[in-house]
């Protein structure tokens, strides 16, 4: 017989082998699930917590489905009213996204800030073994943009009331601003138009050198909504105070491209203005056809003669007959009277620029049209996409976090599921009949009891059940 013969398909192998190892997952889970419904049943107090009836449920794990069963109790509120709860999902904050365990909402989530919804569908469910469609992953992401959403919110209110968490106080904070117009769909199309302009916001105390000519923004803090000026405003600031000590900040350089909801975000005498060196320059390039006028608006403003800047613009103005030519230099002119302020970049204004920290560089602003791209433009603008406000906010949030390196531990602190540490380390669980009430409830008796063979060592990494993170 040949030996290439009735040879196992490794790929079939491996896929098999994978699906029951998930599937031996999925009943550990399980049983370490009920084990602990049961443990929280015989330490409760009898006196409040009535048991009324045993319940199967379903939570979505990277394994798979597990379905399991655990105990309903019936308690008396203050107010004398009856109510129903279950002490499993009470002490292990089972809830997430919905049924959906940490891990694998996680793992939605971060697939989601880098593809559409139907690639995250796909490759969630071929990297795993749960199988999800474009829609649960797009509920999944709304479900987590919300509950940042309400974080971002009680930031705002307690940086209003100079009550930020932020702990870390630098010299000097550097924030930049800019916006990014994104197509609309279904009724919000109909109610604000084909598109949208999404505020986009970042805040950092400096650089640090990551390569020759690279370097890397550092403990940067990003914001991004569709929402009011006055509304972003607030986020924007709770966004910053959860972070930095703005009391003990006495400097703040702020770069955009001279929209009135970026000026506006000078809050006090700390802030200073600056119009963004690429729109500015932008705006010569593109109101001034003559190479010559070119030269010397250029020269005026890197001289920083912005009064005769402004002169230049205006003689060039009335000293052409053409009307389009003269229309345009009016555009200009209006643009840099109204950012006058902002014309020379903060670091040649001769301020007295505190030292950057040890390890730390001061870069100039202009960082944001790059940003702008890195945090929305390469996932949400382009390849025909289109969003609905909250949708958009939704995942913006999300993009934000992972920009700023913070998604991971956002995703931790929005789930408190995890098993009491003593599972983590006992490999064969034994449970006495004599423990295990008969009945309780309707139409279920007791539980199952979970043994891991000895014979089996390489599931002990397997049963060592530990918080549902990453």
């Amino acid at each position: 017989m040949s030996v290439t013969e009735n040879v196992v398909n490794f790929n079939s192998l491996e896929t098999e082998t994978f699906r029951g190892v998930c599937r031996l997952g999925c009943e550990l889970l399980q049983q370490a699930l009920e084990m602990y419904d049961l443990e929280l049943s015989m330490s409760r107090d009898k006196s409040v917590y009535i048991t009324k009836d045993i319940r199967q449920t379903t939570i979505k794990t990277v394994m798979g489905e597990v379905s399991y069963y655990r105990r309903m109790y019936e308690v008396e509120g203050e107010d004398g009213t009856k109510k129903y709860v279950y002490l499993l999902d009470e002490a292990m904050g089972i809830g997430g996204s919905g049924f959906y365990s940490e891990l694998l909402s996680g793992m939605i989530a971060k697939a989601a800030c880098d593809s559409s919804y139907r690639a995250t569908a796909r490759a969630v469910s071929e990297l795993t073994g749960q199988t999800i469609s474009h829609t649960a992953a797009w509920k999944v992401v709304q479900r987590l943009g919300e509950r940042i959403d309400s974080q971002e919110a009680e930031a705002a209110v307690l940086a209003a009331k100079n009550k930020g968490k932020g702990t870390l106080e630098p010299p000097l904070l550097f924030e930049e601003m800019d916006g990014i117009w994104l197509n609309l769909q279904g009724k919000d199309r109909k109610k604000h138009g084909k598109s949208k302009e999404m505020k986009v916001a970042i805040a950092y105390d400096g650089a640090e050198k990551t390569g020759k000519k690279r370097y890397r923004l550092t403990n940067k803090v990003a914001t991004a909504n569709f929402e009011t000026a006055k509304r972003f405003r607030r986020r924007k600031e709770g966004a910053i105070a959860a972070t930095y000590n703005v009391d003990e900040i006495d400097n703040r350089f702020v770069n955009g491209d001279g929209a009135k909801w970026i000026k506006d975000s000078r809050i006090d005498e700390t802030v200073q203005l600056q119009l963004d060196a690429f729109h500015r320059n932008k705006a010569i390039i593109q109101y001034v056809a003559d190479p010559e006028a070119r030269k010397v608006l250029f020269k005026l403003l890197y001289t920083k003669q912005t009064d005769l800047l402004l002169d230049a613009i205006e003689a060039y103005s009335n000293s052409t007959e053409d009307e389009k030519v003269r229309d345009n230099y009016l555009k200009l002119f209006t643009y840099f009277q109204n950012n006058k302020e902002g014309l020379i970049p903060c670091h040649r204004r001769g301020l007295n620029i505190p030292e950057p920290p040890e390890g730390k560089v001061y870069r100039h602003l202009g960082a944001m049209e790059s940003n702008i791209f890195t945090i929305i433009g390469n996932r949400m603008k382009g390849g025909r996409a289109c969003w609905s406000i909250k949708g958009g906010n939704n995942l913006a949030r999300l993009l934000c976090l992972k920009t700023t390196g913070k998604l991971a531990e956002t995703l931790r602190s929005l789930s408190t599921m995890v098993l009491p540490e003593r599972y983590a380390e006992e490999i064969e669980v034994k449970m006495s009949v004599a423990k295990v009430p008969l009945r309780e409830g309707k139409g279920y008796n007791g539980f199952h009891q979970m043994t891991v063979s000895s014979a089996m060592p390489w599931l002990k990494d397997i049963a060592a059940l530990r918080p549902l993170s990453a």
